[in-house]
């Protein structure tokens, strides 16, 4: 039989190697942290120097605005996906039609393109429709491709639930929606949460469309952040504070659903 010494040492070597890989995966994050709250000078290479004018100076610029436009097109994109794809996934899910598992896999494909395939068509769309420079405009783009991540995704967290619950509501006199509502959706809210974070997350950190289709009213945070980036030359401190800025909504949103979101990623994980 193997000591109990030898065990706890293996233990302990685990989570050391956890804390080292944490503090590897967080190091960029930390610097960037203390990066935002140094001077230009000390930046470039002076001593420490602490101050809040990086931050103090992105309430004069347009950031906040962009950040403005940033939370708004996200939440709203990352909503309207769980509003849409939320039933359609159960229709697939539980739906007797023949081809649902074809019709399932067209709807990943479309997130299997690169997002320079769609350029054009959604310039000319928007041009003629209007929506170019707009958050309107930008909650379409995010909600196409958030639409598909709900539909696969939550497709698998209903498969994982047995039938035999809804039967067992329809017997208690509630329909096919008064199932889903009632039975269903309760217990599918940790992948709802994992699903919403990623949603938010994948339209959040958005920079390529948000660069092509807006300019200055639509303007978001990642694409912003580009504008303290001048031939000039680079505002440091200004760019670790809107870095660090951008970085809070993400990690703030899964901290308040941390209790759902391991289950969420796991859960959904069955052979149909």
């Amino acid at each position: 039989m193997p000591r109990r010494g030898s065990r706890a040492g293996r233990r302990h070597g685990a989570e050391w190697a956890a804390t080292a890989l944490l503090l590897v995966v967080l190091a960029p994050a930390l610097w960037l942290l203390q990066m935002s709250f140094r001077t230009e000078a000390s930046i470039n290479g002076g001593v420490f120097v602490a101050t809040l004018a990086n931050y103090t100076s992105l309430a004069g610029s347009g950031f906040p605005a962009s950040f403005a436009n940033s939370v708004v097109a996200s939440t709203t994109a990352t909503a309207l996906a769980l509003l849409l794809g939320v039933p359609a996934a159960y229709a697939l899910s539980r739906g007797g039609m023949r081809r649902r598992g074809t019709i399932a896999m067209w709807v990943l494909v479309t997130r299997m393109a690169p997002p320079i395939a769609f350029t054009v068509p959604f310039f000319l769309a928007f041009s003629w429709l209007g929506l170019i420079d707009t958050v309107s405009g930008l909650v379409v783009v995010y909600l196409t491709f958030d639409l598909a991540m709900v539909i696969w995704t939550m497709r698998s967290f209903f498969a994982a639930i047995p039938h035999s619950l809804e039967e067992a509501a329809w017997i208690d006199g509630a329909g096919v929606w008064g199932a889903f509502l009632r039975v269903v959706l309760p217990l599918s809210v940790p992948g709802l949460a994992a699903t919403g974070i990623l949603c938010f997350i994948m339209s959040w950190n958005d920079f390529f469309f948000a660069l092509i289709l807006t300019r200055t009213n639509a303007m978001t945070a990642p694409v912003a952040i580009v504008n303290f980036m001048q031939y000039a030359g680079w505002e440091w401190g200004k760019i670790a504070a809107a870095g660090v800025l951008v970085l809070l909504p993400v990690l703030a949103f899964t901290l308040l659903t941390r209790r759902y979101l391991v289950r969420g990623l796991t859960a959904g994980g069955v052979k149909e």
